[in-house]
């Protein structure tokens, strides 16, 4: 059977198993129920023998009890002075008290019955030994079945998030491989480009392009395929974290980003801005520069035909952390997909991939412990915020801090003191002019 149908084979029978507690349930319910009715003809009876007037009134009433007491079901075995049943009742066998061998079944079973409950003695009666009624029976099965039910949907659980999280991690990779083929295609298609001008007559290409430019084309196009090839093979792998400074990653970021924003989007004012020069955060360089540059794009996606405004800023926060913001003046992400907008294949814009934001927060996230949330811009825009840890802050740490202190506001404990990461949300502070 393929692995796609085990999770709604676990639902299936998940279901059955709960319908059969259902039916189970109703079944205790209803024997229950018939037990009640006996009790109460038994207590009927008693009260009609106490004030009956006729002679034989008492004794009528002592026959239906007994009576009664058959249809409760209860085993009852009662042994004289000498050892020797004298009385039984619901025996699960045929007992035969006028045999020694049927006599000596019956005390038997008394033992039995004796390590079920412990006899009653009764004087002038003897001994008197009763097993489980037959509800007793049936409920104690409840527990199993509740433990059953129990490790069942447990089971069903966890079999669907780990389907849930194979087709994510299926979704991720295929459009990864898309963006892959897209980001190598532009280079593979500039090199096709310089192959076919390379074949024309060294004369009538002289007249387009000269060996040296066309030298320099070629060489710019594989140090793009030679940056997309690392990217990805980053992301594929624990990347080694290093000291990075901030100002070397916008200042990469604007150096591949500043010549293609007449292309990208015209009428984009780019800033960028960092607040201390020696700010320095605990990652990879080519995979923060990577996640930098998807979120750029998506401004200027956002504001491609309209023009708008496009800041970078980067500052220290709290306990040796580092936070950026990029924010655009774009129309913003809508409502309904703002929860949902860092999932795979979650996009806004028309026959997007919903590749680029997914990448962004596995960089920042689980490659390096950080944090990256999305708020809307006063007035119109986005506004993405990353929490970094900074250069001597490990990430791991700053993870078990930040756990620390979702517990400690969880349990009201926090008062202040003893933060290690930079705080999130509205509150936030943003550099002047976001």
């Amino acid at each position: 059977m393929s692995r796609r149908h085990w999770p709604r084979l676990l639902a299936v029978a998940s279901l059955a198993i709960l319908g059969s507690y259902l039916l189970y349930t109703e079944h205790l319910v209803r024997e229950i129920r018939a037990e009640a009715q006996v009790h109460t003809r038994m207590y009927a009876l008693v009260q009609r023998g106490l004030l009956s007037l006729e002679d034989d009134g008492p004794l009528a009433a002592l026959a239906g009890l007994q009576v009664a007491m058959q249809e409760l079901g209860v085993p009852i075995i009662v042994l004289d002075a000498q050892g020797q049943p004298s009385a039984v009742a619901n025996l699960p066998f045929p007992a035969d008290l006028n045999t020694p061998e049927g006599r000596e079944r019956v005390v038997r079973y008394a033992r039995r019955l004796a390590r079920q409950n412990e006899p009653i003695f009764e004087p002038g009666a003897g001994v008197i030994y009763f097993g489980r009624p037959p509800i007793l029976r049936w409920l104690r099965w409840v527990p199993w079945l509740q433990v059953g039910a129990a490790v069942l949907l447990l089971w069903v659980s966890f079999g669907l998030i780990r389907a849930d999280l194979r087709a994510e991690r299926e979704q991720m990779w295929a459009a990864m491989a898309r963006e892959l083929a897209h980001q190598m295609g532009t280079p593979l298609s500039s090199l096709a480009g310089w192959v076919e001008l390379l074949r024309m007559p060294a004369r009538e290409r002289a007249t387009l392009a000269s060996p040296e430019h066309i030298a320099r084309e070629i060489a710019a196009d594989l140090e793009r395929l030679e940056r997309v090839s690392r990217r990805f093979e980053l992301i594929g792998k624990p990347p080694a974290l290093t000291r990075v400074a901030v100002a070397e990653i916008v200042a990469d970021l604007e150096r591949y980003m500043r010549p293609r924003l007449p292309r990208l989007a015209s009428g984009v004012d780019l800033r960028i801005r960092v607040q201390d020069p020696v700010l320095a955060v605990h990652g990879n360089r080519v995979l923060l520069v990577w996640a930098l540059e998807n979120l750029l794009k998506n401004a200027l996606d956002a504001l491609a035909g309209r023009g708008g405004r496009i800041r970078v800023a980067a500052r220290r926060a709290e306990d040796g952390w580092v936070r950026l913001y990029i924010t655009d003046t774009g129309p913003g992400i809508p409502p309904h997909l703002r929860d949902r907008i860092f999932e795979p294949g979650v996009t806004s814009k028309a026959g997007g991939w919903g590749v680029g934001l997914s990448l962004v927060r596995r960089i920042i996230v689980n490659v390096h412990g950080g944090r990256i949330s999305t708020r809307p811009r006063r007035g119109a825009g986005t506004v993405f915020q990353i929490d970094l840890p900074g250069d001597g802050v490990a990430a791991g740490a700053g993870r078990g801090r930040r756990a620390l202190r979702w517990l400690r506001r969880r349990t009201g404990t926090d008062a202040g003191a003893g933060r290690s990461g930079p705080r999130a949300g509205r509150s936030a502070s943003a550099p002047a002019g976001y």
